[in-house]
């Protein structure tokens, strides 16, 4: 096992592999948590024209298939000169729609307008209500929501096959694939390759997992 280990560990430039990986999802699950806990947070405690519509139009999107916007994304990619580069699986993922919606759901419950009143009595701006209230508010269910979209992008395969080209050995998924040959394919070090690309989430969820557990039985706000 070791020496299959040792020999997917060469072929797929393991460091490299996993650098771009690590890369791409710790940005997009900041950027999701960021601009999902924001844009929650506006949906479900501020009042302003619309809200309900553009909440609405936010869920429909969930329903659209992820093989129907490949093309326009790969043309958008192209244009912009970012096919080959790593930004290419970056940017379309810095926000979600099902992000939006689960901080939407969590906030309507977590977060009292007493705490909101309670800041603006103080002075304090929309800015700094939503960084000193609301962000804390929502740091369990913005700690699972950081889970999903890092495991969703450390595990993503068919957008980087397409849009990375010959760099395709940035990511770890993209790069184990590889491992089949065109003709014979040597199942041991595919095998080998998978388990190097589960390792870190592995690991992620032996050191993190506790704690993602206890913030979420423990709620957002305590009396």
């Amino acid at each position: 096992m070791f020496s299959n280990i040792a020999r997917a560990f060469h072929d797929i430039d393991f460091w490299q592999a996993l650098g771009g990986t690590f890369t791409v999802a710790a940005i997009v699950s900041v950027s999701t948590v960021f601009f999902s806990t924001l844009a929650g947070y506006s949906f479900a405690k501020l009042r302003f024209r619309g809200r309900g519509v553009l909440l609405t139009l936010v869920v429909a999107t969930m329903t659209i298939p992820q093989q129907l916007s490949v093309i326009p994304l790969y043309i958008l990619a192209n244009k912009a000169g970012l096919f080959g580069s790593i930004w290419a699986v970056i940017i379309p993922g810095l926000v979600s729609a099902f992000g939006v919606f689960w901080m939407t759901q969590y906030l309507q419950d977590a977060l009292p307008y007493e705490l909101i009143e309670a800041a603006r009595v103080d002075g304090a701006t929309m800015i700094r209500t939503f960084w000193s209230v609301a962000l804390p508010a929502a740091r369990p269910a913005a700690a699972m929501l950081f889970l999903f979209t890092f495991i969703g992008q450390w595990t993503n395969y068919f957008w980087p096959m397409l849009v990375l080209g010959p760099n395709k050995n940035k990511m770890l998924t993209v790069a184990a694939a590889a491992l089949k040959g065109a003709h014979f394919t040597d199942y041991t070090v595919v095998m080998s390759g998978v388990i190097l690309t589960t390792l870190p989430l592995i690991l992620l969820f032996f050191f993190a997992g506790r704690q993602l557990v206890s913030g979420i039985m423990a709620g957002a706000v305590k009396g």
